[in-house]
């Protein structure tokens, strides 16, 4: 059976992290599936500091390509192995075995010149990876040219985060359109409002009413929290947070209709 893949999208700043990492509290809690992978594909490498675990650039995808186009410079790579199996190879390496999941974090490229290496490893771990895991949770990048490249492709459950701005919403209705454009088959698009006041939920509700994709579903908003704030910027970990946080508690409840 394939995986649940499910990547979490949005303007930079939104708290599409913060997110990801409270579902992925919550699927480990409910003990549904077994084998757990999170993929941190934004060069920023969130998710290791939410989880309060520090991840050296020479441990990420970024890291391993960036030694891997060294040693081809260097035509220190055998001849009788190709390209795409050393890639292959060193991105099963940059797999960090977590107590309940496994994580890659993308990480960022080293000096100059093109990103295009690693964002086609990326593209085979979705493929490759993901058939050994029941789940896969991705935090993507902000910006729009990760769904331009078709990165998204294999993703089963879109879910957009924006937060009360004109930038969030404009952000969310590109993502919609450029997905329509490359042809990505997404099963479910699913809208969640961050750190938003409730006097604003029919604001996003009718915003969202007016784009016309039968894939799109508004699960609701969620508040601002300041616990959660605390512990992002304090470097906790954020899956140890209370279950009785109403942050949390809210989360669940929109999480419940997805996994």
């Amino acid at each position: 059976m394939s995986p649940k893949v499910i990547s979490f999208s949005g303007k930079g700043g939104v708290g599409k992290s913060t997110l990801l990492v409270l579902m992925l509290k919550h699927v480990i809690e409910t003990e549904k599936y077994e084998n757990i992978l999170v993929i941190d594909a934004d060069p920023d490498a969130n998710i290791g500091d939410i989880i309060g675990k520090e991840i050296k650039f020479s441990e990420t995808i970024g890291g391993k390509m960036t030694k891997l186009q060294e040693k081809i410079q260097k035509r220190q790579i055998p001849l009788e192995v190709s390209k795409n199996q050393i890639i292959e190879s060193e991105v099963f390496d940059a797999l960090i075995e977590m107590d309940d999941f496994d994580l890659i974090e993308m990480g960022r490229s080293e000096g100059e010149g093109c990103f295009c290496s690693v964002n086609n490893a990326l593209k085979r771990i979705i493929d490759v990876l993901a058939k050994n895991y029941d789940i896969v949770l991705i935090d993507a990048p902000a910006g729009l040219e990760y769904f331009a490249r078709k990165t998204g492709q294999d993703v089963t459950d879109l879910i957009i985060v924006t937060d009360p701005s004109k930038m969030g919403f404009h952000t969310m209705e590109r993502i919609v359109e450029v997905s329509k454009e490359v042809h990505l088959k997404f099963k479910h698009i699913l809208v969640i409002g961050n750190r938003f006041p409730e006097d604003l939920e029919e604001l996003i509700s009718k915003r969202i009413e007016n784009i016309d994709d039968d894939r799109l579903k508004f699960l609701g908003i969620l508040p601002y929290d300041e616990e959660i704030s605390t512990l992002n910027l304090t470097g906790d970990n954020l899956l140890k947070l209370s279950n009785d946080n109403a942050l949390y508690k809210s989360a669940k409840t929109l999480f419940a209709s997805i996994v």
